[in-house]
């Protein structure tokens, strides 16, 4: 496969700490419940955030994510960390000549913000996410885009991420997709899906993409 498309949230980085910091805020200012766990929280962490905000907040949602980035723009995007061997693993895809992408639905502008805070986005051709208004947050439309504008075959990329709309937005579009089980997707959530196989740590990754779709 010689194009690699990894997803951001729960797959290069580990966003728990500002993603959930961040929609407890917006929830006290709206006067929300809290869950009690942060841990309640967590199916949040991957899908576009509006419809997680429209599943807590209803119809408040627009301003459940405009008061959600009003802490994020400054605070929530840095407060997260860099998996255990992702840069290891993008060193030997790079040496490799393979082309690598990031494909996220958070929007562009917050995706290059982290991936440049910790010195990775030179791994990267080109950073694609989500415009601030929602265009391209879903998966299929992302990846649709990202085949387009960069010019690649379906039949020879593949998608990397922890949960289901990445793997749907991957098949969507004819293309090959690997779930890791080291961020927020279950197995069980990743598989019926449709991933191709699930790695269980980053050092896996390299392997899996060298056996090639079957």
């Amino acid at each position: 496969m010689s194009a690699v498309c990894f997803d951001l949230d729960g797959t290069l980085t580990d966003p728990k700490e500002g993603i959930i910091g961040c929609i407890r805020y917006a929830l006290e200012k709206l006067g929300a419940p809290q869950p009690d766990s942060d841990d309640d929280l967590t199916w949040c962490i991957g899908p576009p955030l509006l419809g997680s905000f429209e599943h807590l907040v209803g119809d408040k949602a627009p301003e459940a994510l405009a008061l959600y980035r009003e802490r994020f723009g400054d605070v929530g995007l840095f407060e997260n960390a860099v998996y255990p061997g992702i840069r290891e693993v993008l060193e030997e895809l790079a040496g490799q000549g393979r082309r690598l992408f990031v494909a996220t639905s958070k929007p562009t502008v917050y995706a290059v913000r982290i991936l440049e805070h910790f010195e990775l986005h030179d791994f990267f051709e080109h950073i694609y996410g989500s415009e601030l208004d929602g265009t391209r947050a879903d998966k299929t439309e992302l990846l649709a885009w990202v085949l387009a504008q960069s010019e690649l075959q379906a039949s020879s990329a593949v998608m990397i991420g922890d949960r289901r709309h990445d793997v749907i937005g991957a098949r969507n579009n004819g293309i090959d997709a690997i779930g890791v089980l080291y961020g927020y997707g279950s197995s069980d959530e990743l598989s019926e899906a449709g991933a191709r196989v699930l790695c269980e740590t980053p050092r896996d990754l390299p392997a899996q993409l060298a056996m090639g779709p079957s």
